[in-house]
């Protein structure tokens, strides 16, 4: 068998995004301005909310998002609802916008939040929920929202890995108040690094466009002064220059130009690397058949499409083998892999200060220990997902 390289993650720079770059750089305006705001426009447009505000990262989209809280009347240590299992960054996040955590188990067969056990995690300082659809699978948000409407709480989907995900016929990031989107390199839309924040709520937009730079009065849908230089007629209009003038505390987040071009660029051929990432998705979880039920992974179910960012595989109880020999013989064959993230409360130190013993999230914590997921992108074709089935093959022979 011929040794293939199966990288995890890959970017496509357009010939628009290269032009799109120079122009920037030629005109000495790279911070963020109308290449951004031209990008937030084409985003809200493909996920079909009437707003979307770029960020610097998908960790500062959930952070920005629920920063929104404070304006809504949360206080400082209060409490966000949200999935023991998940990349570091969404625990991470409800800790920077100044929120504690209130972690839930996921179930096994779904990789997301637990639906059957949210409302008992809502207590009387709960402000939000904040459901993953981790690897891509829809979280049952009719059960989030369920529990929201009933205590009133915001609804902030973390999409960083679903893109172009649907559930019950509705995209991903028009399910709840607001969608915070990761733009990382290996997801299905790009800007290098970036995030950005889905929503239909105009005020919740405003708010988001003045913590994304420092809590300024500074909210307008297109800053005149970023976009070209001229004259702000609200500029002075408050008694001093607007732009220093703070009405919340804030982060430094901004999108720049550089970015927006490599997104713009994503925009313009999305239906071709989308088309080509299900292709993948579909192929894959086809021949993984094959592998059952010595090896698991998540389905799709009637009424949803899992985005295609990464396919997951789980190593069932009993086995003969562990996920880390199992991994070690991929990469040592050429399969790039990442490890299934952890149990935040309980397998990362950082955490610790919450008081989480482990064995509280036996869910989380087994996925955490078993599981992996491999990339796929646009870059890799049906002669690399067989390349990983026949080696998977390979490894099992012996171990079952």
């Amino acid at each position: 068998m011929k040794k293939l390289r199966y990288p995890f993650g890959t970017i496509t720079i357009t010939d628009k995004t290269k032009q799109l770059v120079n122009g920037a750089l030629d005109s000495g305006r790279i911070s963020g301005g109308k290449l951004v705001r031209e990008f937030e426009r084409g985003f809200a447009k493909l996920v079909g909310t009437k707003e979307a505000v770029a960020m610097s990262s998908g960790t500062d989209a959930d952070a920005l998002a629920l920063a929104v809280l404070y304006d809504l009347g949360a206080k400082r240590g209060d409490e966000v609802i949200v999935p023991s299992l998940s990349f570091v960054a969404t625990g991470n996040a409800v800790l920077q916008a100044g929120f504690i955590p209130k972690f839930v188990d996921i179930e096994r067969t779904t990789l997301n939040i637990d639906p059957k056990k949210i409302e008992a995690a809502v207590g009387p300082r709960t402000r939000a929920i904040m459901p993953v659809h981790l690897m891509g699978k829809p979280a049952d948000m009719e059960a989030v929202n369920r529990v929201a409407k009933k205590h009133k709480l915001l609804v902030v989907e973390d999409a960083a890995e679903a893109q172009s995900g649907t559930y019950r016929g509705k995209e991903i990031g028009t399910l709840g108040d607001m969608a915070a989107f990761s733009l990382y390199i290996a997801h299905v839309i790009s800007t290098g690094e970036g995030g950005i924040v889905a929503t239909n709520n105009p005020e919740y937009a405003n708010t988001l466009r003045s913590l994304r730079a420092h809590g300024r009065a500074c909210k307008c849908e297109t800053c005149m002064m970023s976009v070209s230089g001229g004259h702000c007629d609200k500029r002075f209009k408050r008694g001093t220059d607007i732009r220093f003038i703070f009405e919340r505390v804030g982060f430094s987040a901004k999108m720049n130009e550089l970015e927006a071009a490599i997104g713009l660029g994503y925009l313009d051929i999305y239906p071709k690397i989308f088309a080509a990432r299900l292709r993948n998705f579909k192929y894959i979880h086809k021949q993984f058949a094959a592998l059952k039920p010595h090896l698991l992974t998540i389905d799709p179910v009637a009424g949803e499409e899992m985005a295609p960012y990464a396919f997951p595989v789980l190593v069932p109880p009993g086995a003969k083998f562990t996920r880390d020999q199992l991994m070690t013989y991929l990469e040592d064959n050429g399969v790039d892999t990442r490890s299934l993230f952890l149990s935040m409360p309980t397998q990362c130190p950082g955490f610790s200060f919450l008081g989480h013993k482990l064995g509280e999230f036996p869910e989380a914590e087994y996925c955490a220990d078993n599981g992996l997921h491999i990339g796929l992108h646009q870059d890799i074709n049906e002669e690399h997902i067989d390349y990983f089935i026949e080696l998977t093959k390979r490894f099992l022979t012996g171990k079952i």
